[in-house]
């Protein structure tokens, strides 16, 4: 990415006329967390933005080994913003991260993956821009305690609103918890939440989010969404890190807690993050159409990519063992591969909320809040012009509740892996589709599986679940 010299003097220009005093780095780990370290504003100059600064890699997760751990980042001067969680006056900005010999972007950066799938976009022909809006709902909780021990293990949430504590003697307890599976959306009182999303919703338009609504999700227990207005790719990723981050820490300076987990909470809905997607040409939408719910070819041959990738493509959407909590039947998430207009049901959705051609995108629901950004916009990006370049037949819509549908009616319908490792196995089969224009590459995808086995799946396995010893104690 060029950089440019009137988003460095912009940059120069606000640090001086603000009397910052910091600049923090944010960049985003291989799992994918936000990282960051701080500067005084004296070390910061045009500079900077062409030789970066110096960190130790192999202290990050799923990147170098010691002998190997010297690495750049170089700030994107145009991802600047007010930082108002940190005390002293300062600005954030969004980095790359680089190897310092070459120069050359890290492989393994997640960003990087992003505006390496942006440029195979358009070398396609196909279109010039994949249009990305996430809808991430998360928990706001009172109080979060966990451990896990050799001899002991347990997790406990509470929230003021969590339908669990309608009993409890809260001195007084005034009620108004929202019932399991009908928190979408009752007023104050029983939206107790409302002021703390509004918070969050001014902090994210001052650090210039550009937000639609807020507004309570289905289970009780402080379940909530905030949404982002679609973007482009990249820019949409970089968003949804600063949506998380400051859904965080305004949650923290009320004295809340938030979890992007996507099932925190037995018997409830879980959190999703159904991300909407379109493609563009030349300032022109590519997805409406004549066709099935105003869809064009270029659209259903996108669903059609995407539903024959899912197995696989899982693995990135979701991935965490806990992402397989949420993704069973009965709670809202869509477990069959299928694809259907309104149909919330269904992993595809297509939403007639407008006639304008402008608005028709595709919804895939699968994925969740866990998933790092760059990769999964990337990858669902990948699936679907996979499905364009190949003219993969999506099938016949499925428009029903697929709930509610007899077993013989859903024989023939695919179903989303159960679990981390089948989605892990699906993706070490099928993985072509992303290592087009270089865009993933086979040392990400092996990295990817590897990390996933050993550090969350395998050390999840050899522990005992305390469900288990209410199974299984008196045997």
């Amino acid at each position: 990415m060029a950089v440019s010299k009137s988003a460095i003097d912009k940059v120069l220009n606000f640090v001086k006329a603000n009397k910052i005093q910091f600049i923090d780095f944010k960049f985003m780990d291989f799992p994918g967390q936000w990282q960051h370290f701080t500067v005084p504003v004296s070390q910061l100059d045009a500079d900077s933005f062409v030789d970066g600064f110096g960190f130790d890699g192999s202290s990050i997760r799923g990147w170098k080994v010691i002998n190997e751990s010297d690495m750049i980042i170089i700030p994107d001067a145009s991802t600047m913003f007010v930082d108002k969680f940190i005390k002293a006056p300062t600005v954030s900005m969004i980095c790359d991260v680089h190897e310092p010999a070459t120069k050359e972007k890290y492989g393994r950066c997640p960003r990087n993956i992003a505006q390496k799938a942006d440029a195979y976009l358009k070398s396609t022909g196909i279109a010039d821009t994949a249009y990305f809006g996430p809808e991430a709902e998360f928990f706001i909780f009172d109080d979060v305690r966990f451990d896990s021990q050799p001899n002991s293990s347990y997790y406990f949430v509470d929230s003021i609103e969590g339908r669990w504590n309608s009993g409890r003697d809260e001195g007084p307890n005034l009620a108004y918890k929202p019932r399991y599976k009908e928190g979408y959306f009752p007023v104050p009182p029983t939206d107790s939440l409302n002021d703390l999303r509004n918070d969050m919703v001014l902090n994210m338009i001052e650090a210039g989010l550009d937000v639609e609504c807020q507004h309570h999700e289905v289970a009780t227990g402080g379940q909530s969404e905030i949404d982002l207005r679609f973007a482009p790719l990249l820019q949409s990723a970089d968003q949804l890190l600063m949506f998380k981050y400051i859904i965080k820490n305004t949650a923290r300076a009320n004295n809340k807690t938030v979890t992007f987990m996507p099932k925190p909470i037995q018997g409830d809905n879980g959190s999703g993050m159904h991300v909407h997607s379109s493609l563009w040409k030349k300032g022109k939408p590519l997805f409406a159409g004549n066709g099935y719910a105003g869809l064009s070819d270029t659209a259903l041959y996108y669903i059609g990519g995407i539903l024959k990738h899912a197995p696989s493509l899982l693995a990135i959407t979701n991935p965490t063992t806990n992402s397989y909590k949420r993704l069973v039947p009965g709670f809202e998430a869509p477990v069959r591969l299928a694809y259907s207009q309104s149909n919330r049901s269904a992993a595809v959705r297509i939403p007639m909320f407008s006639s304008n051609p402008k608005t028709k995108r595709v919804e895939f629901r699968c994925p969740d809040p866990t998933a790092n950004p760059y990769l999964a916009f990337s990858a669902i990006m990948m699936a679907g012009l996979d499905g364009i370049q190949n003219r993969i037949d999506p099938g016949e819509a499925l428009d029903k509740d697929i709930y509610d549908m007899e077993p013989e009616e859903l024989k023939n319908v695919p179903e989303t892996p159960g679990s981390l490792d089948l989605a892990l196995e699906n993706l070490e089969k099928d993985h072509e589709y992303l290592l087009k224009g270089d865009v993933f590459t086979e040392d990400v995808i092996e990295t990817w599986i590897k990390y996933k086995i050993e550090k969350e799946i395998k050390p999840m396995a050899q522990r005992p679940h305390p469900f288990e010893f209410a199974l299984y104690y008196d045997v």
